[in-house]
């Protein structure tokens, strides 16, 4: 036994680190020094009740990964059990017994520190759980033959449960445990936990909502060819035993996004439901059309969740058959001066080139999408407006009808401007008796890179459209420094020439100082 007694977790952070790592050292080194394993443990418990002052958590917890890393090596806590034998009551049987529970007893210590404040203490735990369960595939507890492969699976639901928590948004915790996703064997049983995870007959709270979603964007959902099996529990067993379900992955999902739709979801969650839906499962979902419904119910929120939403139609609508004869009029009334303070932006403008990429389409309608961009640059920010210049010149490339959009014998003449930009059907906008106005007032701005791109209207059009993937790309601070690089060569930097190392003649400080 040990005859230091208990840790003081009020001792300094590299004082309590140093002592831990002694005590963990000299319980490996003899069974005399048990109890150091319990003071470790009672350390962690202490730190984790003792929030309020910050106790420190991390020294504690790589001193039971320490520990029990060893013992897993070592097999110190394997029982083995012969077929039609009685287990052997023996002081030793007892110890590895001891040291099962304090095993189990130390992981849900660990797990309790997901929830901790402090996001390095509960990512050092999260990689300390994630470790344990790593070393306890390679090494199982559970007497187990050399040639079967073995999966700690009950580890990994605890893990995911508190992942999955009710009370607390672990975004931090769920982008370091996607890492380990990257494992085949991690991947798999965690979209097999994942559907008895999902409460039913019950709403969930905003946060639980959260990190589910955010847990399923984290776990990539692989195909069914792969190359080469990656396994974390790698025990040297044959691999070829071990396959990659993906037609289980896939039913998994769909139990998992079933209860999804059924809850009732915040603007927030509504907005994350989407953006999963279209970059994650979408794809991988048998009945893709039973989701027509939620869209179209989500087309009519506005803002962002109205993009998202047209982007899952635009879908359903390329690869799926879905018919929606009011395509175009939705697409236009998105183009509000809203739309340019939402982080989807760019999401609108590839869908519009996608939509308006067909050149049998009438003239009016596209018309009335130049002219509503038109009209929309001279509300929209800087960076925005190059966007709208590009596009609008795509359009008018790709229809060259719209040229008389340019040489209207009433351009300029803002009064007389026939032009409805309230009205909801494009077509009935008038767009195609309008000019270009707009775009001949921008060639006045004060921003060089705008007044430059304005002049397309004043010059022959190209024959080749404008790439619109590296025009989304520029910011603000992409045309203030475009504008300063112009300028700064013809700026000077001094007005004197310099005649020494030291400051600028007429400079004050000369009145006070003298510099050698």
């Amino acid at each position: 036994m040990s005859d230091e007694g208990g840790v003081n977790i009020s001792l300094p952070n590299k004082v309590l680190s140093k002592q831990l790592k002694r005590k963990a050292s000299d319980f490996l080194n003899s069974r005399k020094n048990a109890n150091n394993l319990v003071d470790i443990i009672q350390c962690l418990e202490k730190s984790i009740g003792d929030q309020q002052n910050a106790s420190p958590i991390i020294p504690s917890v790589l001193a039971l990964e320490t520990i029990f890393t060893e013992l897993l090596k070592n097999r110190a806590m394997v029982i083995e059990v012969q077929p039609l034998k009685p287990k052997e009551n023996s002081p030793e049987t007892q110890y590895r017994e001891w040291l099962q529970d304090r095993y189990g007893e130390a992981y849900q210590f660990i797990l309790k520190c997901f929830c901790v404040d402090k996001t390095s203490d509960s990512i050092q735990a999260l990689a300390t759980a994630m470790n344990l369960l790593a070393l306890e595939g390679q090494f199982p507890i559970d007497y187990v033959t050399d040639a079967s492969y073995y999966f700690p699976c009950s580890k990994l639901r605890s893990i995911l449960q508190c992942l999955l928590s009710a009370d607390k948004a672990n975004d931090h915790l769920i982008s370091r445990f996607q890492e380990f996703t990257a494992y085949h064997d991690i991947l798999q049983h965690s979209w097999k936990f994942l559907p008895g995870l999902t409460p039913r007959g019950q709403i969930p709270s905003e946060t639980y909502v959260g990190n589910y979603l955010n847990l399923i964007n984290a776990m990539p959902i692989k195909s069914a060819e792969q190359e080469q099996i990656h396994l974390l529990c790698d025990n040297n067993s044959d691999k070829g035993k071990v396959t990659f379900d993906y037609q289980a992955i896939r039913r998994n999902i769909n139990k998992s996004w079933a209860c999804v739709m059924h809850w009732q979801h915040t603007e927030a969650t509504h907005q994350k439901v989407l953006m999963v839906l279209l970059e994650r499962v979408l794809p991988h979902l048998d009945k893709p059309l039973a989701l027509t419904d939620f869209l179209m119910d989500s087309l009519d929120a506005g803002g962002a969740i109205s993009l998202l939403a047209f982007q899952g139609v635009f879908t359903l609508i390329q690869e799926h058959n879905l018919t929606y004869p009011f395509i175009y009029e939705k697409l236009y009334s998105m183009f509000e001066p809203e739309i340019f303070h939402t982080k989807f932006k760019a999401r609108l403008f590839y869908l519009a080139d996608l939509f308006l990429s067909s050149t049998h389409l009438p003239e009016a309608l596209v018309a009335a999408f130049v002219k509503r961009l038109a009209r929309l640059t001279l509300v929209a920010p800087p960076q925005d407006i190059v966007i709208c210049l590009y596009f609008i010149g795509n359009l008018i490339i790709r229809h060259p009808g719209l040229k008389r959009l340019i040489c209207h014998p009433h351009g300029g003449q803002v009064t007389r401007d026939p032009f409805i930009m309230d009205e909801c059907d494009p077509t009935k906008s008038y767009a195609i008796d309008s000019s270009l106005w707009e775009i001949a007032a921008l060639q006045n701005h004060g921003i060089p890179s705008i007044a430059t791109a304005a002049k397309f209207i004043s010059n022959p059009l190209p024959t080749i459209e404008w790439d619109l993937t590296q025009v989304l790309g520029v910011t603000e601070d992409d045309l203030f420094d475009q504008a300063i690089k112009k300028s700064s060569k013809a700026a000077f930097l001094t007005i004197d020439r310099p005649t020494s190392m030291f400051v600028p003649r007429g400079d004050r400080t000369q009145e006070f100082w003298k510099l050698f």
